[in-house]
C-alpha cells in the first residue's frame, strides 16, 4: 500500500470506532430520560435502572453475535465490505431509535445496534493491524481504541450543550444515523488489506470459526475469550452505573451533570485506551495486564464507596476509573491479532472480544436484578461487580507471551 492509502485506512478506521463509541455512549447517558419519556406515570427510579441494564444487555448480546458473524465475514469477504456493513448497521438502527413509541420497540433496536458494533472491532483493528506492521503498531492500535472513547466524549459534549430530556431526547438517536455516510464511503473507496488479499489464495480445509477450536488454535482462542471477558463484564456491569447514578443524584438540580460525568469519564478513557497499548509494549504483556486488573478494582470499589454524585471529588475518580479500566482495551487492540494468522485473525478477534459481550449480557441483567434486590443502591451494586476484575490478575498467567513477535501470515 502507499502511504496515502495507508493514512485513509487508518483515518477511516479511527472515524468509525469514534462513531462506534457514540452508540456505545448513547443509552448509559439518555436511558433514564427515554424510559421516563415512554413509561409516562408507571416510571419508578428501581424501574428505571432495571431498564437501563436491559437496554445494556440487549446491545451487548447483539455486539457479541455480531462481533462473532460480522467477524467471520471480514475474513470471507474482506475487512473493507464488512467494515461499510457493520457502520450501516449501528447507525441506521440508531436512527430508528427516534421514532419509537414503546420500551420494547427501543429494546430491539438496541440489539440491532450491537450487531454492527460489535462486527466493526474487529474487522477495523484486523485492517489497521495488517495495514500498520512493525514498530508503529502499538501507537496505531492505542489510537484506534482511543477513538472508540472519544466517540464517548464527543457525546458527551454534545448533551452538555443540548440537554438530554424525558421530553427533548430523540435528536440523539438521530444524530448517531449520521455515520451511515461513512458506511457507504467504505463499501465504495476504501482499500482492502494487502495481507488479507494475498491469504485468499491459501488453501482452507476449515471455515474460520471452525478453524479456531482446531488443535492448534484452541489454546489461543480461549484465552483471548477470558482475558477479553474479564474487562467487558467489568465496564459494563459495573463502571457504567455512575451515569444512571449521577443522573439520579444530580438530575433535578443540574440536567447536564449526568453528560459531565460521561465526559470525565471519557476523556480518562480517551487517554487510557490509548495508553494501554503502549503499556503492553514497553511492560510486557502479562504483567501490564496483571497491573491494570490490580489498580482498576482498587479504583472501581474507591469511586462508588469514598464519593458520591455532587462532592467535590467526584469528577477526578471518574477520570481516574475511565482511564484505568480503558488500559485493557488498548491492551486487547494490541494483542487479540497477535494471536491469531491472517486467514482467520478477524474472525479470531472477533470471538474472543466478543464472547465476553455473551457474559456481560447476562451479568448486566443479573447486575440488574441485584440492583432492586439491593433496594437501587448504585454504590452497593457497583462496588459488588467491581470485583469481576480482580480475575485478571489471576487469569494472566495462562496467556502466552506475544510481545516481539511479528504477525503471523
Amino acid at each position: 500500500m502507499s502511504a496515502a492509502q495507508r493514512y485513509l485506512v487508518l483515518i477511516t478506521a479511527f472515524l468509525a470506532l469514534v462513531f462506534d463509541g457514540v452508540e456505545l455512549g448513547l443509552m448509559p447517558v439518555a436511558s433514564l430520560s427515554v424510559s421516563k419519556s415512554l413509561l409516562g406515570s408507571a416510571f419508578t427510579p428501581e424501574l428505571g435502572g432495571e431498564w437501563f441494564a436491559r437496554f445494556t444487555a440487549a446491545l451487548m448480546l447483539g455486539a457479541a453475535i455480531g462481533g462473532i458473524a460480522l467477524g467471520n465475514l471480514g475474513d470471507r469477504i474482506g475487512r473493507t465490505r464488512a467494515m461499510g456493513v457493520c457502520i450501516l448497521f449501528y447507525s441506521i438502527f440508531a436512527a430508528l431509535g427516534a421514532y419509537v413509541k414503546s420500551q420494547e420497540q427501543m429494546l430491539a433496536l438496541r440489539f440491532l445496534v450491537g450487531l454492527g458494533v460489535g462486527g466493526l472491532w474487529p474487522n477495523g483493528i484486523a485492517l489497521v493491524s495488517e495495514c500498520w506492521s512493525g514498530a508503529s503498531r502499538p501507537l496505531v492500535s492505542g489510537a484506534m481504541m482511543a477513538g472508540l472513547n472519544a466517540g464517548i466524549l464527543l457525546l458527551s459534549q454534545l448533551a452538555r450543550h443540548w440537554s438530554i430530556t424525558p421530553e427533548s431526547w430523540r435528536w440523539i438517536f438521530q444524530f448517531a444515523g449520521a455515520p451511515a455516510l461513512l458506511g457507504v464511503f467504505v463499501l465504495v473507496a476504501l482499500p482492502e488489506s494487502p495481507k488479507w488479499l494475498a491469504s485468499r489464495g491459501t488453501k482452507k480445509s476449515v471455515m474460520p470459526l471452525r478453524e479456531l477450536f482446531q488443535p492448534q488454535l484452541i489454546r489461543f482462542t480461549l484465552v483471548g475469550i477470558i482475558v477479553s471477558s474479564i474487562p467487558m463484564i467489568g465496564a459494563w456491569s459495573a463502571s457504567k452505573w455512575m451515569i444512571p447514578w449521577a443522573d439520579k443524584i444530580a438530575g433535578s438540580a443540574d440536567v447536564g451533570y449526568k453528560a459531565a460525568t460521561q465526559g470525565w469519564w471519557a476523556f480518562g478513557a480517551v487517554l487510557g485506551s490509548f495508553a494501554g497499548a503502549q503499556l503492553a509494549s514497553r511492560l510486557g504483556r502479562r504483567l501490564s495486564y496483571a497491573l491494570i486488573s490490580l489498580v482498576t478494582v482498587t479504583v472501581t470499589v474507591a469511586m462508588f464507596q469514598l464519593t458520591a454524585p455532587l462532592q467535590p471529588a467526584f469528577h477526578g475518580i471518574v477520570f481516574a476509573q475511565g482511564f484505568v479500566a480503558t488500559l485493557f482495551f488498548g491492551w486487547l487492540a494490541l494483542y487479540l491479532p497477535e494471536l491469531f494468522p491472517t486467514r482467520v485473525r478477524a474472525t479470531g478477534s472477533g470471538l474472543a472480544y466478543n464472547s465476553g459481550r455473551f457474559a456481560t449480557a447476562f451479568g448486566v441483567l443479573g447486575a440488574g436484578f441485584l440492583f432492586s434486590a439491593l433496594g437501587g443502591s448504585y454504590p452497593r451494586v457497583g462496588t459488588i461487580c467491581a470485583l469481576i476484575y480482580a480475575l485478571g490478575f489471576v487469569a494472566i498467567w495462562w496467556a502466552p507471551d506475544t510481545g516481539g513477535k511479528p504477525l503471523e501470515d
